[in-house]
């Protein structure tokens, strides 16, 4: 969701040894980032739940946490597959640098011509490179999010692109 305060950083995974700490699966830009968190926040029933970091490290490309209040592998066990979520505040962004999450409702134009393709519904992090999943008037449409195709990036304005013929419409 555009704007939200809290963004999605990691997924528990597993549980890591017996003293509570937790195996993380990163959804930050680096696990780096996912492990200088000083706090992460658990959603419950419309309710975020701050949990301090009481230390975390890169294990491959995983986070290993230990979080204030989860103290042995039981406590740890009961979180297994929960979403954490990083405040925006927390996370600094470099000049020009944005959050996928900001995208998701953004136009999607054409770089030469102006016209709206569609909005912006998803943005898909695995492998080499994102993919933009796109709502058109045809349809759904997937995009990879690589220079040859997405020319400029404008959180305010929308997301310019020069697609290959009948990639995002059936021409």
């Amino acid at each position: 969701m555009a704007g939200a305060r809290y963004l999605e950083c990691g997924k528990i995974v597993n549980t890591h040894g017996v003293k509570g700490a937790v195996k993380v699966e990163n959804r930050c830009d680096t696990p780096k980032v996912l492990s200088s968190l000083k706090r992460v926040f658990l959603h419950s029933a419309g309710v975020y739940t701050e949990k301090k970091v009481k230390n975390a490290s890169v294990f491959k490309e995983f986070v290993i946490m230990e979080l204030d209040g989860v103290s042995d592998m039981d406590a740890a066990m009961l979180l297994k597959n929960t979403l954490i979520y990083a405040d925006r505040e927390d996370i600094p962004l470099k000049n020009g640098a944005y959050f996928l999450a900001d995208l998701e409702g953004l136009d999607v134009i054409d770089a030469e011509d102006g016209r709206i393709y569609g909005k912006l519904r998803e943005v898909i992090n695995r492998g080499a490179s994102d993919i933009y999943v796109i709502d058109t008037p045809e349809g759904e449409r997937m995009m990879p999010a690589v220079p040859e195709f997405v020319k400029r990036v404008d959180v305010e304005s929308g997301i310019f692109v020069t697609p290959i013929p009948g990639m995002l419409d059936e021409d």
